[in-house]
């Protein structure tokens, strides 16, 4: 009875707990209010400043600081490599970023600064305590708070990225930085998909992008269970007339579709049709941490051979790079050596843990595969052109139609010597880390950047 009479206890505190506290976020996007939605806006390859025969694409993964400084240092030493015959570097030729968790700090301030983002991130982001303005600990103090919905909620994060990082900017500031596209990526825990923040959702949702804060995207692709309440975005149903593009039909009834897509397109229409009043997201990396998904989705969505590629663009194209930044943790936990554990808090960060890593193994997949199979396609339908079209779309003299290849790869600290890797490994997926710790990761992604034998082979391509 005694028994009882203790769980019974545990119980009633829970529920004074929870009945006291109840922690969530307020939507802080906006309804179209009329506007026509930006069809410029989203995935467009061919701005005069992207005609040259090269795609680039780095991915960049969730793990807090030390996922924002490896990031980083793959991008100072693109900053460092020129481009043969040109004046500039491999940096300014970056077409795309995806971005998770710590991994979407970066590639926001980038995509905000250009290369003007190298002068200052380190002092102004990865040198900082972004934990300052948080409750770290789950304690009895914190725990009904957890247990209401997440330690935190968003405006404290949201209010340190905007003073130490992005300034209040919007999505809008990212229009108008040239040709770079950023993807910035939450989780959509009741649709289990990717939440992208792109035109293609704000579309289905009503809602202007261009208006949404990039805190506030940050935070909702950072917000780790428990330790954050879920991000909030509000779908307004009814309230925008233009209809939904023809494949996110086609793919949700198609039985053939890809898992993905499928599971990605059905959530777009349940967001058109107000199914899922009130979007709820978590950090991205519960689906998808290594930020692969947008470029996988705009490829199978696609209904040309070249797609999200214009034309003109697939024909001049000689050789692509896609690479997946992977900043992941190593094995951790002494609880392997007994009968008993791992604790409440252990046994949370072992599921997510865990989470994380199974998404990692079948995102990846499907990404290599769709990019070999599109790569294929294009050297099928570049061989396929008649001469007007070829003349059309601009191949010169001595052009060749299957003069095409697409690397895609991954750098990773296991690619480092052992010893480094583990000492990277062990450093803890916090927003605050010690500057040894911070230039210890940075020069990591130099380095494995520098000795990666696909990014080698790129450049050699060249």
């Amino acid at each position: 009875m005694r028994v009882f009479r203790s769980i019974g206890a545990v119980a009633a505190t829970c529920a004074l707990l929870l009945g006291c506290t109840s922690v969530y976020n307020i939507p802080v996007n906006v309804p179209l209010a009329g506007a026509t939605l930006d069809p410029d806006y989203g995935i467009d390859f061919t701005d005069p400043a992207e005609r040259d025969d090269l795609l680039i694409g780095f991915s960049f993964s969730g793990g807090g600081t030390r996922a924002a400084a490896f990031s980083f240092g793959v991008l100072d030493e693109l900053s460092r490599m020129p481009v043969r015959g040109a004046s500039d570097t491999m940096l300014e030729r970056i077409d795309f970023l995806s971005g998770v968790s710590g991994g979407s700090v970066t590639a926001a301030y980038f995509g905000l600064k250009k290369r003007a983002a190298l002068s200052d991130f380190r002092e102004r982001f990865l040198l900082q305590n972004a934990e300052a303005p948080l409750n770290t600990q789950l304690s009895l103090g914190t725990i009904g708070r957890a247990l209401g919905g997440g330690i935190n909620d968003s405006k404290a994060f949201t209010a340190w990225l905007d003073a130490n990082l992005f300034d209040n900017a919007t999505f809008a500031s990212l229009r108008h930085r040239g040709s770079l596209r950023v993807w910035l990526n939450a989780s959509d825990i009741y649709n289990r998909v990717p939440f992208v923040f792109n035109e293609t959702a704000f579309s289905a949702i009503c809602s202007d992008l261009n208006k949404y804060p990039l805190s506030a995207a940050v935070a909702a692709s950072a917000a780790v269970p428990l330790a954050f309440a879920p991000a909030v975005v509000q779908a307004f149903p009814g309230t925008c007339k233009e209809p939904l593009p023809r494949w996110v039909t086609r793919a949700a009834s198609n039985p053939n579709t890809s898992p993905m897509l499928s599971s990605y397109a059905k959530a777009v229409l349940r967001y058109r049709e107000g199914a899922v009043p009130f979007i709820k997201l978590l950090d991205g990396g519960l689906v998808d941490n290594y930020g692969v998904a947008p470029l996988t989705i705009v490829r199978e969505s696609s209904e040309t051979p070249y797609g999200p590629l214009a034309p003109q663009q697939a024909v001049r194209l000689r050789r692509g790079i896609l690479m997946v930044v992977d900043s992941k943790t190593g094995l951790s936990g002494d609880w392997i050596n007994t009968v008993e554990g791992p604790n409440g808090v252990e046994l949370i960060k072992a599921a997510v843990d865990t989470t994380i890593d199974a998404s990692v193994g079948s995102s990846y997949t499907a990404f290599e595969r769709t990019m070999k199979d599109w790569q294929s396609a294009l050297v099928r339908w570049r061989c396929g052109l008649s001469a007007a079209d070829r003349a059309r779309y601009g191949a010169g003299p001595g052009w060749r139609c299957n003069d095409l290849q697409l690397f895609v790869g991954r750098l990773g600290f296991d690619q480092l010597d052992p010893a480094r890797a583990a000492m990277l490994e062990a450093i803890p997926t916090r927003f605050q880390l010690p500057q040894a710790q911070v230039d210890e990761v940075i020069a990591a992604g130099r380095d494995t950047l520098r000795a990666s034998p696909v990014f080698r082979a790129f450049a050699q391509g060249m």
